[in-house]
């Protein structure tokens, strides 16, 4: 899997640029053959605007959100564009400035205001951010673009067209929610977020929207609570893993400082970023609740070495086991500090060089039992005889796990994972499908047997991919019978960007679809057949 690919050329700059909107869908160049079964519409979510007259913005999670469409019908692709106009979005084209403080860049206030005026909109505190540009997915018959703030945005999926603005804490005692919720096999959501615990100290809340109701959101319910291990310290949440009966939340020590995030919010020139620290000395915990009835196994108290965790793969119940498989990043130091555009957007020899401080990626799995009496202590607890993971009971009752490393190389990141969902989430699997990162810098697609640790790599010279969705052949009998669907830009040529068709089971290109458009990075999506 390791690249030895080079980008001298710097043309991954262009994935950080900013584009338009387009007035109608333009029609794709088709090379190949797209698969006659494949009809329906990738949705992809990303920056489009990198900055707002003459204020860029800083980090790669501000640009204002810029809703994406392939549409594939009878062999043939369309593909369509469209801002989300979210409160960022419309303010800041009415005052043509940043208006809403963004996750690496500050809001300041209106420089036409007198000196009176200013004063009070410093100390006024700033808004929460609606730009949902991380993800959109769909919740009962309708879809929603979503960041990781307690604003999410209702989208036409067809003419991408913005809704409603909704605001998740008139319906959940959450400050947010993660933008990777689990979808059970009869549509009920689960997500999770940090809350205000008892005596205002910060917990966890999983929660639940069922499936088939006419307002889902508004049925919508906290299913469990969770303790945080710091009173006034959550740690950042970007995913979790759900199996058949159980949810795991790994708490990492990248930290928000509430105490540090109510007074620097009050502060001009402060943002999200600001409020984030690394806590050097806890580690990494796992938490287990159940499922059905929800409860927390406070009983169950598991830590290992400190990482960086951003996404789960999928994590599933073997033999009194439950196995979860994670992208990490070693250590304690925020990998987002290595986001800001000014790194990303450098000669190639400078992206390499800040790369090179960043924590290193490794896929990892690890395995918890769920059966632990106190006369193991010091024994490996682990006994399925495919992994090399361990788990040994210590005297204080904590359980000190160490990982089985699926894939590990020098800068090279297996990220933004993708398995079949609809029919191996939470059930043992063997494939995992990512994007595959050089310094940061998305450069080739990955395919990964979780069992036997081989891979398979689509790469381009030049070329620079996204996160590969799986679509599962209608019918089909084995995990990886089915095609990938990735948006990749290609600058200077004469079409740059195209969709590209991989069959899943070889990683070989059935097809592309070729448009005359630069697409800027995007980050998560979903398949609407």
């Amino acid at each position: 899997m390791v690249s030895r690919v080079e980008h001298p050329a710097a043309g991954y700059r262009k994935i950080f640029e900013s584009v338009e909107e387009l007035t109608e869908p333009i029609p794709a160049k088709i090379t190949g053959v797209v698969p006659s079964w494949l009809g329906g519409s990738l949705l992809r979510m990303g920056p489009g605007l990198f900055e707002v007259g003459d204020e860029p913005f800083h980090h790669m999670f501000d640009g204002l959100a810029l809703v994406h469409k392939f549409d594939l019908k009878n062999g043939q692709v369309t593909y369509y564009r469209k801002f989300i106009r979210s409160d960022s979005y419309v303010r800041a084209m009415t005052e043509n400035r940043v208006v809403i403080t963004e996750f690496g860049t500050a809001a300041y206030p209106d420089p036409c205001k007198n000196i009176f005026s200013r004063f009070f909109t410093y100390f006024r505190g700033a808004e929460v951010t609606d730009n949902c540009l991380v993800n959109i997915y769909p919740i009962g018959e309708d879809f929603y673009a979503v960041t990781e703030t307690n604003y999410i945005t209702k989208v036409d999926p067809d003419s991408l067209e913005t809704l409603k603005k909704v605001d998740l804490c008139k319906y959940l005692s959450v400050n947010g929610l993660t933008a990777h919720p689990h979808t059970d096999t009869d549509g009920t959501i689960y997500n999770i977020g940090n809350c205000f615990g008892k005596n205002m100290s910060l917990a966890y809340n999983i929660v639940k929207i069922p499936p088939a109701h006419k307002d889902p959101i508004e049925k919508s319910q906290v299913v469990v609570q969770l303790p945080s291990s710091e009173r006034l310290k959550p740690s950042y949440i970007h995913s979790f893993g759900m199996t058949d009966n159980y949810f795991v939340f790994v708490e990492q020590p990248v930290k928000i400082n509430l105490l540090k995030f109510l007074t620097l919010w009050n502060i001009r020139g402060a943002t999200y970023m600001d409020c984030f620290e690394s806590n050097d000395s806890m580690g990494t915990l796992f938490h287990l609740t159940t499922k059905d009835p929800a409860g927390y196994l406070s009983s169950h108290k598991f830590r290992t070495s400190a990482f960086n965790l951003f996404h789960h793969i999928n994590a599933y119940e073997d033999e009194g086991y439950v196995i979860v498989d994670l992208c990490t990043w070693k250590g304690h130091d925020f990998v987002y500090n290595y986001l800001y555009l000014a790194n990303l957007k450098g000669e190639w020899e400078e992206v390499k060089r800040a790369a090179l401080r960043a924590p290193q990626p490794e896929v990892r799995r690890y395995v918890l039992p769920l059966d632990i009496h106190r006369e193991d202590q010091g024994k490996n607890l682990v006994s399925l005889s495919y992994t090399t993971a361990t788990a040994v009971l210590h005297s204080d009752g904590t359980i000190w796990l160490e990982p089985e490393v699926l894939f590990s190389g020098p800068r090279q990141a297996f990220e933004f994972p993708q398995i079949n969902y609809s029919q191996y989430r939470g059930k043992k699997y063997s494939f995992a499908y990512g994007l595959g990162l050089t310094h940061f810098i998305p450069d080739r697609i990955v395919k990964l047997n979780v069992q036997t640790k081989e891979t398979w790599v689509w790469q381009e010279e030049e070329c620079y991919p996204s996160e590969p969705l799986f679509v599962p052949t209608p019918g089909a009998t084995e995990e990886d019978d089915g095609v990938l669907l990735s948006v990749v830009v290609k600058p200077g040529a004469e079409r740059p960007s195209f969709l590209l068709i991989l069959d899943a089971m070889k990683l070989t290109e059935l097809a592309r679809a070729d448009v005359n458009t630069i697409i800027p990075v995007t980050l998560h999506g979903t398949y609407k057949p």
